[in-house]
């Protein structure tokens, strides 16, 4: 049994009025009230508790229509709030030269495939393949403001055209081979023939890579104006198309680098323990290949914050990206274990303030923690790509309105949130326990008796047992 709500959560009342114009009645706009309330205090976020819960909300069917059938749209709901966010974060972001936005993709696992555009997609963790969802995400950090910016889902390319079953149309002769390097080479012998189809290639010029996806995410954030200097991105991302468009943009890059990205071995000397150049063959060179290959003797130890990094630079030519700065950075002094490989457009910048930099993408690694379960990112039974883009703006909506609880007053009070999103949410709920006890006092001053006040408290969830 859990305690009803009787009121929205007093941080979702405070900023209702910035979204009230996007909603058409107020039967939709107490819909949006008590759904974040629901993200926020609830450890059950589906439609059907946070029905049960809110003692004055509609049934369930009319909270699932709200996201199916009603008619607001995500993206202006998605623009208001960062509108808003910029607007109300302007005293205390820290300084715009260490302001990023930041590229990168989660899964959403599912448990069923009911729902739309659900598929399996590689987890590069564990190397499994989770039935899932995997949106792709922007994130801003300049100082103590960390928010996510928009996010546009990812689908693979043998589910958007569908692949597969295409292959089988054209070629029912062909087994579809189960090692994952044939599979790999089949798309080069049948493709030709697949866009031969007008239907296929219709849907082949709908799908969207990751890359367009990473494209569509930084003309987002130009559209909102979000004023940062720095792209942080994945590897996945590392594209010549996105980097072009940066370069519009004039926005300085740090990536991390696949390790099997090929190098131009002519536009680098590399000298052994000795000092001896390096004869390196061919005109490429993987990263993974270049590394062992780097004295430890040109390692420096480099401070950022509490942590001490050992790094390599080197300055080197990457096709299709030009000179880029290369920063191999190692936790220890011994060089063992894993490393990491960064690259940036900035040849003139040192390692410290390359590696200084990579670290704002941490923030969006403790979004996906705050969000997923805790806020529901990942906790939804919708089966509609359209109802499903909606929770996950109002997902957005909840953190980013939590967000800006924790944040200091003014520049003042340092440069780090004052209070962490689980004690915010933990803050609300307390005042939801105070409105639930006020609002049983009230009603017991009127008269009633408080075994009617108790069972109307709790009648939806009694008959939710029942059932």
């Amino acid at each position: 049994m859990q305690l009803p709500i009787v009121a929205p959560a007093p941080i979702v009342t405070a900023h209702a009025d910035i979204f009230r114009d996007l909603f058409e009645n107020r039967c939709q706009c107490r819909h949006f009230q008590h759904y974040l309330t629901g993200l926020i205090v609830l450890d059950n976020k589906s439609l059907a508790n946070i029905t049960r819960c809110v003692l004055e909300s509609a049934d369930k069917t009319n909270l699932s229509r709200f996201f199916s059938d009603a008619p607001w749209f995500q993206k202006q709901v998605n623009d208001r709030r960062v509108a808003s966010l910029l607007q109300q974060t302007k005293e205390v972001r820290g300084p715009k030269a260490d302001a990023a936005l930041i590229l990168d993709d989660t899964l959403c696992a599912q448990v069923g495939s009911l729902c739309e555009y659900v598929d399996r997609h590689d987890n590069h963790g564990d190397d499994t393949y989770p039935l899932a969802h995997n949106p792709v995400t922007s994130s801003y950090v300049r100082g103590p403001v960390r928010f996510p910016v928009a996010l546009r889902l990812s689908r693979r390319y043998e589910a958007c055209t569908p692949w597969e079953a295409c292959v089988h149309q054209h070629f029912p002769d062909r087994l579809m081979p189960t090692k994952k390097k044939e599979r790999t080479r089949l798309p080069k012998a049948v493709d030709p023939l697949l866009l031969a189809d007008p239907a296929f290639q219709e849907l082949h010029q709908q799908f969207r890579t990751k890359i367009d996806l990473g494209i569509a995410l930084l003309e987002a954030a130009m559209h909102h104006k979000v004023p940062f200097r720095v792209l942080l991105c994945d590897r996945w991302s590392l594209a010549e198309e996105l980097v072009s468009l940066a370069r519009y943009w004039k926005k300085d890059w740090i990536s991390v680098l696949k390790k099997n990205r090929h190098l131009e071995t002519n536009s680098f000397v590399l000298q052994d323990t000795a000092g001896t150049p390096l004869q390196l063959e061919g005109p490429h060179i993987a990263g993974e290949d270049l590394v062992p290959l780097m004295p430890p003797t040109g390692y420096r130890a480099v401070p950022v914050g509490d942590t001490t990094y050992w790094t390599f630079p080197l300055a080197v030519r990457l096709p299709g990206l030009g000179t880029v700065r290369l920063v191999v950075s190692c936790k220890n002094a011994e060089l063992t274990g894993t490393y990491a490989v960064l690259v940036s457009n900035r040849v003139d910048w040192h390692a410290q303030r390359i590696i200084t930099l990579d670290v704002h993408r941490w923030p969006i690694e403790t979004f996906y923690q705050d969000g997923k379960t805790p806020r529901g990112l990942d906790e939804y039974r919708m089966r509609n790509a359209e109802a499903m883009g909606k929770h996950w703006c109002l997902v957005f909506v909840a953190y980013s309105r939590l967000h800006l609880d924790c944040l200091p007053l003014s520049p003042t009070q340092g440069n780090a949130p004052l209070k962490t999103i689980g004690e915010a949410c933990r803050q609300q709920a307390q005042a939801l326990i105070q409105a639930l006890i006020l609002y049983a006092h009230e009603r017991l001053q009127l008269g009633q008796r408080a075994e009617d006040i108790f069972a109307h408290m709790f009648a939806k969830q009694q008959t939710a047992i029942a059932r």
